[in-house]
């Protein structure tokens, strides 16, 4: 199960499809769905979780926190809506093109991709285009 909260004002648009095609993702990886909360929110309320858990003092689009065991894939997705939209901005994508990067980036955590050197970020970010791609073309 898929769910969407928010501690701003973002209203998510097509949860229905965004999920079908997380769920998509979840099983190419050959794991399963369990539960994953997406909670979008603003840039000083995921900074603070940024500091508190992570004691980094620095903004950040997502931060997740993986409760997977073994193939079932669970946990809690914190996306800043202000820093995507920022990031946006930045790449000169669309804010749903980033929204939808950062949302399957998390996921892609999950599924056990890193991104700490070069090389595991050039992986992440195939894996993300890859089902950005997807995503596209169930349009």
């Amino acid at each position: 199960m898929i769910s969407y909260n928010s501690e701003n004002t973002f209203k998510l648009d097509n949860e229905h499809q965004i999920s079908s095609w997380i769920e998509e993702v979840i099983t190419e990886e050959n794991f399963k769905l369990g539960e994953i909360n997406y909670i979008f929110c603003n840039d000083d309320y995921l900074h603070k979780l940024n500091v508190e858990f992570l004691q980094h003092d620095t903004l950040t689009d997502i931060i997740s926190f993986d409760y997977t065991v073994g193939k079932l894939i669970q946990g809690d997705i914190y996306v800043s809506t202000e820093r995507v939209a920022d990031n946006a901005q930045d790449f000169q994508v669309s804010f749903q093109e980033e929204l939808l990067r950062v949302m399957v980036h998390g996921v892609l955590h999950y599924c056990g991709y890193k991104d700490k050197t070069d090389a595991e970020a050039h992986t992440m970010r195939e894996k993300e285009n890859h089902y950005l791609q997807k995503f596209a073309n169930m349009q």
